[in-house]
């Protein structure tokens, strides 16, 4: 089969790969018929997450068909249309019994595309199937299901949970990318008194308004002015931190306010100043988070009833063996306008994989 592989900071390719095999009684090999690409392979490609390996399939998103599974799989089956989550669950270990999925001790958290092989390919082998796959309800199309593997729980659980958005709040999101998009989109699910979009792309701050955002910042000009006159000179009750560089997350430590929630969402790979001599005697609250998609059922159930904006962030699609143009589109989207590309394979295009004995 074919699969997205990274040769290192800059190089990477798609390229001949083994097809995956069952290595554990809990393992299923799923057919890849959608897959997304997330900032956090950028990150990757750029080498901001060193333990990535070179000859690592990228990739932690994607819907597909179950082909194969281990003896010890009990709650799908081949031929199961499932969502491939981001995180992988072992479901034993201290962390995977509180729901804290993306700290699982017992093999598990975000593995794929990372630890192990993941699901920029024709298959993927997905560990701990029980917990780490959703049945997808035939309502949700695969271009809506594809982005609940991680853009929306991670916008609703490390942004908007974390942060404690509440009813009449004052919500800053700063970065309108697709992280920032389903921040905003989910906050409001909390009804705060507005939500305020900041971004340097014009056109991302146009695609904040769709989403939602009552008012927009560039982040050139001096948002911190606009949050002033908007909250009294008080501050914003909740930042949102989805862009992951040091000015980005120093902007949001400036612009909350005291006693606020500062959530920061975006993949850092440099280090940034905390302001403790400004900060200490403000009462802020900082969450860090990678996600646990404990809320993943949930909003499979509001995609299903048509309550989340999904299809919306898709703005280009490509045949499954285009990667390395989705991924140049993708990562050019101050050009090209891209918010999520999605991939996936015509049925005629499949090539079945051999199972193992």
């Amino acid at each position: 089969m074919k699969g997205y592989v990274f040769h290192g900071p800059g190089q990477s390719a798609w390229e001949e790969v083994p097809d995956p095999a069952v290595q554990e009684p809990g393992d299923a090999i799923v057919r890849v018929d959608a897959v997304t690409i997330c900032g956090t392979d950028l990150h990757i490609l750029k080498g901001d997450v060193p333990e990535v390996r070179p000859g690592t399939v990228l990739g932690h998103e994607a819907v597909g068909e179950i082909v194969e599974t281990g003896a010890d799989v009990r709650t799908v089956r081949p031929g199961d249309r499932v969502l491939v989550s981001c995180i992988t669950a072992c479901g034993r270990c201290g962390y995977c019994r509180e729901g804290v999925y993306g700290q699982c001790r017992g093999g598990g958290g975000w593995i794929l595309g990372h630890l192990v092989d993941g699901t920029q390919a024709e298959y993927v082998r997905v560990p701990f199937a029980d917990l780490s796959v959703y049945p997808l309800p035939g309502a949700v199309a695969n271009e809506d299901a594809v982005l609940l593997a991680d853009i929306f729980p991670t916008a609703y659980e490390v942004g908007v949970l974390n942060g404690r958005v509440r009813p009449g709040d004052t919500v800053v999101v700063v970065g309108a990318g697709p992280v920032g998009l389903a921040a905003i989109a989910t906050a409001r699910l909390f009804a705060p008194e507005r939500i305020v979009a900041v971004d340097l792309a014009a056109s991302r701050l146009q695609a904040a308004k769709e989403f939602g955002a009552d008012a927009v910042a560039d982040a050139s000009e001096a948002p911190e002015q606009l949050v002033e006159d908007l909250t009294g000179g008080l501050g914003a009750d909740v930042v949102i931190e989805a862009v992951g560089v040091p000015e980005t997350f120093e902007l949001c430590a400036r612009i909350v306010r005291p006693g606020g929630h500062l959530a920061n969402v975006g993949v850092h790979g440099a280090p940034a100043t905390l302001h403790l001599e400004d900060l200490w005697i403000k009462n802020i609250t900082i969450t860090t988070g990678l996600v646990d998609t404990h809320s993943t059922p949930t909003l499979l159930r509001m995609a299903s009833a048509g309550r989340l904006p999904t299809r919306r962030l898709v703005t280009h699609t490509f045949p499954l063996g285009h990667m390395q143009e989705a991924y140049d589109v993708f990562g050019n989207a101050g050009e090209t306008g891209a918010l999520k590309v999605v991939l996936g394979v015509p049925q005629h295009e499949v090539v079945p994989v051999q199972p193992t004995v």
